[in-house]
């Protein structure tokens, strides 16, 4: 083994390690961002008490990235890169297949160290006809990735889509964190003019300004995955990681940091109204979907709050509470739907009815 080959080998060992420090921590310790949430609590339905359509006649099927979907939801991307981390995501992706939902994959990069991990990412057997959206973080295109690596990760997953995942308050206080994010907007561009696959941006859980959202769009970006506040926090997920009794004191700090998910969505489509927008950021159930497309999102997106069900040990069980959680908050999407008498999600987002808590 090379000098080169030995070092890339270490470096997917720490990272797969990481992956699965990382389940285990949003499994069992709380990580939710605490004094912030994501804003859809202080927003709701006027009810209309004669909607004038029929329950069943409610469609949620949707078109995103010229592809027609059966329902505006998404998996969000969570995993990847160990055995445990593959099995969760094939778990993922057979409900995903079985309700018509998006999924999205956790960070690539354990799959470009090493290649034996590749299969931990490779779920397009199970789910052949919704999108899939591979994904790399942005900052390793300052270490080391480029555009090749981009599209190796695409092909690993046989993915319709890529996302660079936007992550920069976790590589702080993260122990091996890359914190390195200088010029990184000539490199997105680079990889959205260069693959043949749409490229989105995505943050991890603390928000995507206007700004930044029009300078990403500016480069190319096909869509932004706003990941907001109020759900997981990722500082608070290196907390339970670090060492350095000074880094885990400080993250307390940054328990309540980020931009509400509903504030995000809100100035994305102020400033971009075309631009696709996917809702992430603490969504628990399809009236949170409901609120973040009648914002102006495009699909609506669940992480952590499928974890639980998608580590279950026994694969058959696992996948059958997934599909009924899947249609739950499917239900859920529709009860809202026919609250406000809206029949399809064109009409849900262009809803008047979405109102502040007094």
């Amino acid at each position: 083994m090379t000098v080169m080959q030995n070092t890339e080998a270490n470096e997917g060992a720490s990272t797969s390690k990481r992956k699965s420090e990382h389940i285990r921590i949003c499994l069992q310790e709380n990580v939710a961002g605490e004094g912030i949430d994501t804003g859809l609590e202080s927003l709701r339905f006027r009810h209309n008490a004669l909607p004038e359509i029929a329950f069943e006649d409610i469609l949620l099927d949707t078109e995103w990235l010229g592809r027609r979907m059966r329902t505006p939801l998404l998996v969000s991307s969570m995993t990847g890169g160990t055995s445990e981390a593959g099995a969760i995501n094939r778990r993922l992706a057979e409900a995903a297949e079985h309700r018509g939902w998006a999924i999205g994959l956790g960070s690539m990069r354990a799959a470009i160290e090493q290649e034996e991990l590749a299969a931990s990412f490779y779920i397009r057997d199970l789910a052949p006809s919704v999108p899939v959206i591979a994904n790399l973080g942005a900052v390793q295109l300052n270490y080391g990735f480029g555009v090749e690596a981009c599209r190796r990760a695409v092909d690993i997953a046989e993915a319709d889509a890529l996302v660079l995942h936007l992550n920069s308050m976790q590589e702080v206080f993260q122990p091996e964190g890359n914190t390195d994010f200088r010029g990184l907007l000539p490199k997105i561009e680079e990889v959205c003019r260069a693959l043949e696959v749409p490229v989105g941006i995505k943050e991890v859980g603390w928000g995507v300004d206007a700004d930044t959202a029009a300078a990403l769009a500016s480069v190319g970006a096909a869509f932004i995955d706003v990941a907001g506040a109020g759900g997981t926090s990722w500082s608070q997920v290196e907390k339970y990681r670090q060492n350095d009794p000074m880094r885990r004191l400080a993250a307390e700090a940054f328990a309540g940091w980020g931009i509400p998910t509903a504030q995000s969505i809100q100035e994305v489509k102020s400033r971009l109204p075309h631009m696709l927008v996917v809702a992430s950021g603490g969504l628990q159930h399809g009236v949170d979907a409901a609120k973040s497309i009648a914002l102006g999102a495009d699909i609506a997106g669940f992480g952590r709050a499928l974890l639980p069900r998608a580590a279950e040990g026994e694969t058959k069980v696992s996948v059958d509470q997934l599909n009924e959680q899947f249609e739950r908050i499917e239900f859920e999407l529709r009860a809202a739907m026919f609250g406000i008498g809206a029949a399809s999600v064109a009409e849900l987002k262009h809803t008047n009815r979405l109102i502040p808590v007094r």
